[in-house]
């Protein structure tokens, strides 16, 4: 598994420096500002100028310079200090070396970190997106990954248990492949778990007795996808393996599983002769979507019950 690294601005900057010709301007002081992870939940790491929530790293492009250019000198100074009080570990000047200038000596003030670059946002929040990217925590899990109805689904299970049989049925049932056997899975957001196929691997998928299958060409463009957030992950256990509570008639085998630190909702689905797995693992997939949106059967079944029982008591 990879931990996401921690970065501070110096870290930041030694990386924009060579890839977009950015220059420290001021701040120098602040170096050591840990710029990711964020001190709090829902911080972004970057984003264009934002006074009420803004970034570890805040971009200043042409339109944000217009605004601080035609403001009062007193309520510009404000604003800047308030700024530079707030979450904002940094500051990056896009294309006006004058602004960078101006606003030096109160991000010296203030140890915070003031860069320049004369390429556009649009440049810098593109090779921002790669660097996060390349941040994010990641694993390599045992398991089969695709898109059913729309949601990206794990299946996991022993080995030999079924799982690359599965697939195949569900595939010739018009879902997706993402990743055969070695899904890697990375956090790219707090709650976010994307799924995506080794390269060596992209289209393949081994089934026993079969071999290797190329399922792009066996079924076509449109049987694979890239990668997929993972909204479920289903597990495939032997019948005799499983000592299901009472409770599991009502909501079926649930649970949640935490990978990298995301809760990821899961259900067991147990093995036995006779049972259609894809059409089990298709309901599950319906079943969620229909939890997603608020419905849950058993919490439906249990207030037609009590529904019934107040109207038997009124009758007696």
């Amino acid at each position: 598994m990879n931990v996401a690294p921690i970065v501070n601005a110096q870290k930041l900057f030694q990386n924009l420096e060579g890839a977009l010709d950015a220059r420290w301007m001021g701040g120098a002081a602040g170096a050591d500002r840990v710029l990711w992870p964020p001190p709090e939940v829902g911080v972004a790491l970057y984003g264009r100028l934002n006074w009420i929530q803004p970034a570890r790293l805040q971009l200043i492009g042409s339109e944000e310079s217009a605004f601080l250019d035609q403001l009062e000198p007193a309520v510009r100074k404000v604003l800047i200090r308030r700024l530079l009080d707030s979450a904002a570990g940094a500051l990056l000047v896009c294309g006006s070396i004058e602004q960078a200038e101006a606003l030096r000596p109160a991000a010296d003030a203030a140890g915070v970190p003031l860069w320049y670059t004369p390429v556009t946002p649009a440049v810098v929040l593109e090779w921002l997106g790669t660097f996060r990217h390349s941040l994010a925590s990641s694993t390599v899990v045992h398991g089969e990954l695709l898109e059913v109805f729309g949601l990206g689904v794990l299946i996991t299970g022993g080995s030999g248990i079924g799982k690359s049989e599965l697939a195949l049925e569900l595939l010739s049932r018009g879902h997706r492949l993402i990743a055969d056997d070695t899904p890697t899975l990375t956090r790219v957001a707090p709650n976010v778990l994307e799924g995506t196929c080794p390269p060596t691997l992209g289209d393949l998928l081994e089934v026993r007795g079969l071999g290797i299958l190329n399922i792009r060409r066996m079924f076509g463009d449109s049987a694979i996808k890239r990668n997929k957030r993972i909204r479920l992950i289903v597990h495939l256990a032997k019948q005799e393996e499983i000592t299901p509570p009472a409770e599991s008639r009502l909501r079926g085998l649930r649970e949640t599983r935490v990978i990298l630190g995301v809760g990821v909702p899961a259900i067991t689905l147990p093995i036995a002769p006779g049972r259609n797995l894809a059409v089990l693992l298709e309901c599950a997939v319906r079943d969620h979507i229909l939890r997603l949106s608020g419905y849950h059967a058993e919490q439906d079944l249990m207030e037609r019950m009590e529904k019934a029982m107040t109207r038997a008591t009124l009758c007696e």
